[in-house]
């Protein structure tokens, strides 16, 4: 009778367990991009050394013709690197263009000692952030990229005149013209605090003034890169300063 009633109690118990939920899986490592790619800061550019060859042809070219120090060197991205005319339109300046691929801060920061701070430079012109944030970077962390590379600069070059040229709008990057503007503003605050720093607002020249995008003539088919009369305009506002 004993054995009766205990093999009734395991079939039962069998039964139960037969019949209760599977356990919950475990949570998965990697979380759906929801949830960590919304969360997780932009990483830098993963490449640094992408354009290497641009930098190696610049020093050639030293190699063959040392540029003279106590210049104006202009640094940054294919903005800086097109301006073709950059000589001409600062005739009797010995101004340098070390513009190189369509470079990030973390690249000109990685590239600083070989496209600026070698040549001893009187001034320094940096345009970057365009593509940073065209990258998904923040407008805070171009602001302390800006702030790392001047201390890189000043690091080496103690007295150099640092000119950051804002942000251009581009109407192929309009929908991040409220990021453009935060960062220019972020940039301008850290500039404003040192007397050997200066702002050029290069961007509100090129906006249509009943509109307020963007004019079109100023802009190549690429709606990002500029002609040569946006080029103008950068001169006429940046000569000035760098005169």
């Amino acid at each position: 009778m004993k054995r009766r009633h205990l093999l009734a109690v395991l079939l039962l118990a069998l039964a139960a367990c037969s019949r209760a939920p599977a356990p919950a899986p475990a949570a998965s490592a990697s979380r759906s991009p929801a949830t960590s790619a919304t969360r997780a800061a932009p990483a830098p550019t993963a490449n640094l050394d992408r354009f290497a060859s641009e930098i190696d042809a610049f020093d050639a070219a030293d190699r063959a013709n040392p540029p003279a120090p106590g210049g104006t060197v202009f640094v940054g991205s294919s903005t800086i690197r097109l301006w073709t005319s950059l000589a001409d339109d600062f005739a009797g300046l010995p101004v340098l263009n070390r513009g190189f691929g369509g470079s990030t801060f973390p690249e000109a920061l990685h590239y600083l000692q070989r496209t600026v701070v070698r040549y001893h430079p009187r001034t320094v012109v940096v345009y970057e952030g365009d593509n940073d944030l065209a990258g998904g970077r923040t407008p805070q962390q171009i602001a302390d990229d800006y702030r790392a590379f001047v201390r890189g600069v000043r690091d080496s070059l103690r007295n150099a005149r640092i000119v950051f040229l804002a942000i251009k709008p581009s109407p192929s990057r309009w929908q991040l013209e409220s990021q453009r503007q935060e960062a220019n503003r972020l940039v301008r605050a850290i500039v404003d605090a040192d007397a050997n720093q200066t702002f050029v607002d290069v961007g509100s020249p090129m906006l249509d003034p009943s509109s307020g995008h963007p004019r079109a003539a100023l802009y190549r088919a690429d709606s990002l890169h500029m002609t040569p009369a946006g080029y103008a305009i950068w001169r006429a506002t940046v000569a000035p300063v760098v005169k």
